[in-house]
């Protein structure tokens, strides 16, 4: 979760180009293993890009054409139609045998539609049941899922005291979710914060945002350094 910018669809992308690497190496020396896991990723705020997918690809020194066909796109309109989706995405996981569901975001289209407290109750109890759903389909297809959300400002906090901003959607999506990750800008750079783990202690790290994807900070300064050398005839 984090606010505009922060690169929660940049991790979305980053990760339909490294779920099927292998995790031993980094940066250029990345390689597929094996068999390409097909990825199924749930758009509602029409931010998938194609052209960014063969930009990590090429940048990782990947194959773009075969990891863009094994990605299946599901462009959301409306809440209804996410919601009927995520009902029957059982068998949309066994008719392309995905490994990796992405759905950014979770609650774009209800905070939308359902705006006011007099609509908060039925919100809560829709996404209540959506998350819940998306829950035991990853324990019965062992898949894993991986959600975007949104943050909200809360006014009536003194400025400067602590962080106004506060994850949409409440306690429904924090006790569905196994692992939650805060982002958040800091400058050039961005900052990513473990809120919530079963065996993760809470920290942060610091990641940029590069033709190649969300990297590593120190990475990223490796790989400018190279480039830079083989220009100067290093």
């Amino acid at each position: 979760m984090g606010e505009f910018g922060s690169g929660k669809s940049q991790l979305c992308h980053t990760l339909c180009v490294t779920a099927n690497t292998n995790p031993q190496t980094s940066g250029r020396g990345q390689k597929l293993v094996g068999k390409i896991n097909p990825i199924i990723f749930v758009d509602t705020e029409n931010t998938f890009r194609p052209e960014r997918v063969h930009q990590i690809a090429e940048a990782r020194g990947l194959d773009h054409e075969e990891i863009m066909k094994k990605i299946f796109i599901c462009r959301i309109h409306n809440s209804a139609q996410l919601e009927a989706v995520i009902k029957n995405l059982g068998k949309y996981i066994e008719q392309y045998k995905a490994k990796l569901v992405i759905i950014d975001s979770i609650i774009s289209l209800h905070r939308a539609e359902y705006s006011g407290r007099e609509t908060l109750s039925e919100r809560q109890q829709r996404l209540n049941i959506m998350l819940h759903k998306l829950v035991r389909l990853a324990e019965i297809y062992n898949v894993a899922i991986v959600y975007t959300n949104q943050v909200q400002s809360i006014p009536d906090i003194p400025f400067g005291t602590v962080d106004p901003t506060r994850a949409a959607g409440g306690n429904i999506i924090a006790h569905a979710s196994t692992y939650r990750i805060f982002l958040r800008k800091a400058g050039c750079n961005r900052i990513a914060i473990m809120l919530d783990s079963p065996h993760h202690a809470y920290g942060q790290v610091k990641f940029t945002i590069s033709e190649g994807g969300v990297q590593d900070v120190e990475v990223e300064k490796v790989s400018s350094s190279s480039t830079s050398n083989n220009e100067s005839g290093w």
